[in-house]
């Protein structure tokens, strides 16, 4: 029998990294309800949005994001049901870093496995209180009936800018 120009070590790296690839489109959505979810399941994919649309008027953050790397304004996501933010996104940060919702939206926060622990905490005596987990894929889940805006961050990257707001009108 002729060798082979590909050794078993290589068959088996390639295989196995097209069976990740595959499975990777292949997992179930989170449909938790309530105003206060967490779950480690799938949802729809978080951040990295080319196509954002911004308020034209920006909320007043009273300068929340002034140490902030990734404020751009505040993204108009209006009008739909349920928004997804990046937890981790590339680096430590929320992506988008401020929404603007209608009341009755669930935002749900998706871990990226990006950048060690993180949590979604609010600034004050918000509503907002998740554990602080790694785990990429993990969500954290809340429905916002009231107008306002709620200011939040990640506890242990606060001081280094991973701060984000929910804007509801």
């Amino acid at each position: 029998m002729a060798p082979s120009k590909y050794s078993r070590r290589a068959i088996v790296s390639t295989t196995g990294i097209t069976a990740i690839t595959l499975l990777a489109g292949c997992t179930s959505s989170n449909a938790d309800a309530g105003d206060n979810t967490e779950s480690n399941g799938d949802d729809s994919t978080a951040g990295g949005s080319d196509e954002l649309t911004y308020l034209t008027e920006e909320p007043e953050y009273d300068g929340w994001f002034d140490e902030t790397d990734n404020y751009d304004g505040t993204v108009d996501l209006t009008g739909q049901d349920e928004v997804t933010v990046a937890v981790g996104y590339e680096q430590l940060l929320f992506d988008p870093a401020a929404i603007a919702i209608s009341p009755g939206t669930t935002v749900t926060w998706k871990w990226t496995g990006n950048g060690g622990l993180h949590n979604v905490s609010s600034a004050g005596d918000g509503p907002l209180n998740s554990e602080t987990v790694e785990e990429e894929g993990h969500t954290y889940q809340y429905t916002f009936e009231e107008s306002g805006t709620v200011l939040y961050q990640c506890d242990p990257h606060a001081t280094l800018g991973m701060k984000g707001a929910v804007y509801i009108s």
